[in-house]
C-alpha cells in the first residue's frame, strides 16, 4: 500500500479542523457520527474540541463489500437522542459521490435542530453526482480509493493511522 497521507498530517489537520468548529460554536455541539468509517476521525476530533459536546451514531450504507458506491442508501442505525433545536455537526469520513451526505443531511433537517453543518476527513469533489454542503474539510483528495484511519475495504484496513491508496 501507498500512503497517500501520514497520521501526522492527519492529526496536524485534525486538530486545526477542531479549532475551526470551536470557533463557529463556542457553547457546545451535538456531533452525530457516520458509522462505521468516521469512528476514529470523531475520536480524535472530539479530543480536540474546546467546547462542550455531546455525541450520537448513525449508520447508513452505500458500499457493501464494493469499492464503489451502490447509489442506494440504507439506513441501518438511526440515532438514540432526539436533536431538534440543538447545534449539530456530522462527522463523515469520506464525501465522494455526495449521495449517501446529502440523503443524511435531509434527514436530520426534518428534525429541525437550530443548525446543521458537517465535516468530513476527505473530499472527492470529482466524483460528486448531487452537489452536497460540506462546512468543514479535512483533505481533498483524487479520485482513487482509500483505506485506513477508519475507513474500510470489505471491514479490512479501519485500524491503520494514516490514509492509503489500495490497488495502487
Amino acid at each position: 500500500m501507498n500512503v497517500l497521507i501520514s497520521a501526522e498530517r492527519i492529526q496536524e489537520r485534525v486538530q486545526s479542523l477542531a479549532a475551526e468548529i470551536h470557533r463557529d460554536h463556542p457553547h457546545g455541539l451535538h456531533l452525530v457520527c457516520v458509522l462505521k468509517g468516521a469512528f476514529v476521525f470523531l475520536a480524535d476530533l472530539v479530543r480536540h474540541l474546546s467546547t462542550d459536546a455531546t455525541l450520537d451514531f448513525i449508520a447508513l450504507s452505500s458500499y457493501g463489500a464494493s469499492s464503489s458506491s451502490s447509489g442506494q442508501v440504507q439506513l441501518i442505525k438511526d440515532l438514540d437522542v432526539g436533536i431538534e433545536g440543538r447545534d449539530v455537526l456530522i462527522v463523515e469520513d469520506i464525501v465522494d459521490t455526495g449521495l449517501t451526505l446529502t440523503y443524511l443531511q435531509d434527514i436530520l433537517r426534518a428534525r429541525a435542530p437550530r443548525s446543521l453543518r458537517t465535516a468530513c476527513l476527505l473530499n472527492k469533489p470529482s466524483r460528486r453526482k448531487v452537489e452536497v454542503k460540506v462546512d468543514y474539510v479535512g483533505f481533498t483528495i483524487d479520485d482513487k480509493f482509500v483505506v485506513g484511519y477508519g475507513l474500510d475495504h470489505d471491514g479490512l484496513y479501519r485500524t491503520l493511522p494514516y490514509i492509503a491508496l489500495i490497488g495502487d
